[in-house]
């Protein structure tokens, strides 16, 4: 009960985030991945996307920054690292529980980083889950990119790479490669049916390609940070892109058949998947009608 509840809370915050009140018994955790790097996440519920934070000599970079409602636990998790203020912050794409402290860290001097449609489509149609707002000053990147951007801080060379098309039009991954570390943001979660945001121009075809790319970056001692989901590595991601493989052949080989959605919904194509990658949010009968919908977009 306390597992389905978790993902029930996780999936609301996914689809209104700023309605979201703090959880009782909620905290964050900082785990040391290695020296000078930790993996933030909700600990006890759902605080918003998995978030990266690199500490050095040099200064301090934080990867995504989680749900509003939740500022005070995560500046908590930070401080039990480093007291060091946050230089730059990196946005892996514009969803709110990603996104959603960016005013209040942009305000204390860091420098947000994200891919230029991020603050295009936040100039054209503000916060996400805000109803329109326009976006305080504070909250907007100052430093954008269109295909990928270098970082040379702490004695480590960062990636930061555009995948086109992926889970949204400006999703980011980040490759840490001295200490061979990549952020994902929500091109990956690890050991559950992805969500493809198509409003947002995500296609099913980009994912799976983002996937791939970010394959081709690592080595099988790659510490992967997914936007949702435990710490993964190579085979998560290769198990990720088996799956979406054969969930697109499955479905695609009804669809040439001449099935339609609902017929495809009660032949339930993907029923051997339901066990492992199912969960409150993208169901396996939501996972089966996003790829059918993906692949009738292509």
């Amino acid at each position: 009960m306390k597992l389905l509840s978790k993902l029930c809370f996780m999936a609301a915050a996914i689809i209104s985030p700023y309605l979201i009140a703090a959880e009782d018994g909620l905290n964050v955790s900082a785990t040391k991945i290695t020296s000078g790097f930790y993996m933030l996440e909700g600990v006890g519920g759902f605080v918003g996307g998995n978030m990266g934070l690199f500490v050095g000599d040099d200064g301090v970079i934080l990867i995504d920054d989680a749900l509003p409602t939740h500022i005070q636990l995560i500046k908590k998790a930070i401080k039990t690292v480093t007291n060091k203020p946050i230089d730059f912050l990196i946005n892996t794409h514009i969803h709110a529980d990603h996104i959603g402290n960016n005013e209040i860290l942009g305000s204390e001097g860091a420098h947000i980083v994200a891919h230029e449609n991020i603050l295009h489509d936040l100039l054209k149609e503000g916060m996400p889950r805000a109803k329109g707002k326009a976006v305080p000053k504070a909250a907007l990147p100052q430093i954008t990119f269109s295909h990928s951007m270098n970082f040379h801080l702490n004695g480590n060379e960062t990636y930061v790479l555009h995948v086109p098309q992926a889970h949204t039009n400006g999703d980011a991954v980040i490759y840490f490669k001295d200490i061979n570390i990549l952020h994902t943001g929500d091109t990956l979660f690890n050991g559950m049916f992805p969500y493809i945001d198509f409003a947002r121009g995500g296609t099913l075809e980009g994912y799976i390609s983002a996937q791939k790319k970010i394959l081709t970056l690592i080595n099988e001692q790659t510490k992967i940070i997914p936007g949702h989901g435990k710490l993964a590595d190579k085979q998560d991601l290769e198990s990720s892109i088996k799956m979406l493989e054969d969930a697109k052949k499955l479905i695609k080989a009804l669809i040439s058949l001449g099935k339609t959605e609902d017929e495809v919904m009660q032949l339930n194509p993907l029923l051997k998947y339901h066990d492992k990658w199912n969960w409150s949010f993208i169901t396996t009968d939501k996972m089966t009608r996003q790829v059918y919908q993906g692949l009738k977009k292509q």
